[in-house]
């Protein structure tokens, strides 16, 4: 029945697409809006009431678009009964993928490089429906970081995966051969957040399947025609049935991906739902990486150029509407050039356009949903309250559509306001006018996330001696947020930006399990510190002893011959 409906629907040019727990993927053409999707009520999703002409017998998740605030699809929920029989089908692709040649693994990774390139207008045209930015950032930001990675462990996989020869420096070790290898985990569940709904899955996905293996991904609910696309990727690239599965759905498709129990678990979002994630993890004891936002610092100093500076400051903050983990969202500024720096921003700022991104022109997009916006003014409201003023922007725009926000920049802005101590994820410039560096590097680490930071300043030694005293997993200088966009550079932080590592060999090795094998050259000689004791092993432990770590030739040419009398015994068995 269910076919023949799909059929009829396709006929009629409607795009169905096969989901990977058999239900279709059904798309329709703006059939409501927020209110429609229950989005007034301030619920991350809802069931949809709207229906299509040919019912189907699931649930569904809306697709909307944040510039408009229109359903334009609904895609079927993949049922929470079926995730334990998923993850099983994982196991059993990932048990005969571990099995192929890693040089062959990633050949494939290779081909799934050429379906991205080949699939880009289409994957931006949904990056845009679904996130709202613009198209030069879907395709910057996530169709750039999708394709560069893919390339990166293509080429480089094999390479980082190599078994690794143990170096030995105890003469204790000198009749050992040994060697690290790295092996796949399993199954790996990765629940992936919606402001890059192609660039943080993929980024986490392809070195998985380079490391051999199987990947059970839920993408965001606010994007999940995105999350059938990529699916699809690996289903076009000829990737084994089972390997990559996407659970299309809400907190609840999360909370029983984890209670199936995969070896790990990849997370990127709040730091709420991060603390969720971390309690069901520990409850089964599944190791985890959890990327939870930041909180990120530009520091400007005295010397920096400030056009560079301020054109940085105004990208850091506004890109994606600001809904980035390593947007700036405190700036200090050195009190000398502040004055000049500001105006610079503010000037900039008021040159942006803001619409849909669709349209190619315009630089800054929505927010992702009414609430956002409901909260940027929250903020706002609080820091002026407490002190800070508005030079520009700080005002919805409904009359562009539900999710748009004026870009907007404040100084006077101090720790004592909400919006520079919360994560804010939005299109907001707060400025702290500060006396000096040092003034500037003890502000910026007075915060609990650690994820990037940055410095700007002519003097490159200078800026390298302050990014290192920066308390952050990435710090730049004079550049911001291009680290994530790096293959080989790790991504994550510290404190409420959460613990681990994605991207490059560092990623790569959260990935894997690392095991040591070890071979004895004596293999027919039992070893100085087996059975049987005595008061003469003991007098030969003390000369090794002093022989390996009493310091210097005198103290090792005296315990010598002592020191081998614990290798060369008659153990008396």
């Amino acid at each position: 029945m269910e076919r023949v409906a799909a059929e009829s629907r396709e006929k009629a040019g409607t795009k169905v697409l096969p989901h990977a727990d058999g239900l279709y993927a059904v798309t329709l053409q703006c059939l409501g809006s927020f209110e429609g999707a229950g989005m007034n009520s301030g619920r991350a999703s809802a069931r949809i009431s709207i229906m299509v002409a040919n019912p189907v017998t699931v649930q569904t998740l809306p697709s909307l678009d944040p510039a408009t605030g229109r359903i334009c699809a609904h895609f079927a929920r993949t049922p929470v009964q079926l995730i334990p029989q998923l993850l099983l089908k994982a196991r059993q692709a990932q048990s005969a993928w571990a099995n192929v040649p890693i040089e062959q693994r990633c050949a494939r990774i290779g081909i799934l490089k050429k379906k991205i390139f080949e699939a880009t207008e289409a994957l931006t045209d949904a990056v845009v429906r679904e996130s709202g930015k613009p198209r030069v950032e879907a395709k910057f930001a996530d169709v750039f970081v999708s394709l560069d990675t893919a390339e990166y462990f293509a080429k480089q996989g094999p390479r980082m995966l190599l078994p690794e020869k143990m170096p030995y420096h105890s003469t204790a070790a000198v009749m050992k051969s040994g060697a690290l290898f790295y092996e796949p985990l399993g199954v790996l569940g990765i629940i992936s957040s919606w402001n890059y709904p192609l660039a943080i899955p993929m980024s986490q996905i392809i070195p998985a399947l380079a490391a051999g293996n199987a990947v059970l991904c839920k993408p965001s609910d606010f994007t999940p025609e995105c999350g059938v696309l990529l699916e699809k990727l690996f289903y076009d690239a000829d990737f084994p049935e089972g390997l990559v599965t996407l659970l299309q759905g809400s907190g609840d498709v999360g909370q029983a991906l984890i209670d199936a129990r995969p070896d790990k678990i990849f997370f990127t979002g709040s730091v709420a739902t991060g603390r969720h994630v971390a309690e069901a993890c520990a409850r089964h004891l599944i190791p985890s990486v959890l990327e939870l936002g930041g909180k990120d610092a530009m520091v400007v100093l005295a010397d920096a150029d400030l056009d560079v500076a301020s054109s940085a400051a105004v990208w850091g903050s506004y890109s994606n509407c600001g809904q980035v983990c390593l947007s700036v969202e405190r700036l200090f500024v050195d009190s000398s050039i502040s004055e000049e720096f500001i105006r610079l921003c503010v000037q900039k700022t008021q040159k942006l356009r803001l619409g849909p991104g669709s349209n190619p022109e315009n630089e800054v997009g929505p927010l992702i949903r009414p609430q956002h916006v409901q909260r940027m003014s929250e903020l706002i409201a609080d820091a002026v309250q407490r002190g800070a003023k508005v030079l520009c922007g700080g005002r919805a725009r409904p009359d562009l559509g539900p999710c748009f926000f004026e870009p907007t920049v404040l100084m006077g802005v101090n720790s004592s306001m909400l919006l520079f101590r919360d994560e804010t994820f939005g299109p907001i410039l707060a400025i702290q006018v500060v006396r000096d560096a040092e003034e500037a590097v003890r502000l910026a680490n007075d915060t609990e996330f650690a994820l990037a930071a940055s410095v700007w300043t002519r003097d490159t030694a200078r800026g390298k001696e302050l990014a290192r005293r920066l308390r952050a997993g990435t710090a730049m200088v004079n550049d911001l947020l291009s680290g994530f966009a790096i293959a080989e550079v790790p991504h994550g932080g510290a404190g409420l930006s959460g613990w681990g590592r994605t991207h490059g060999k560092a990623g790569l090795l959260e990935m894997v399990h690392v095991k040591y094998v070890d071979t004895d050259r004596l293999p027919g000689m039992e070893k100085p510190w087996w059975y049987c004791y005595g008061a003469e092993l003991e007098k030969a432990t003390d000369a090794f002893l002093r022989f390996e770590f009493g310091g210097g030739f005198a103290s090792r040419f005296r315990n010598a011959r002592a020191a081998l009398k614990s290798f060369f015994r008659d153990h008396g068995f």
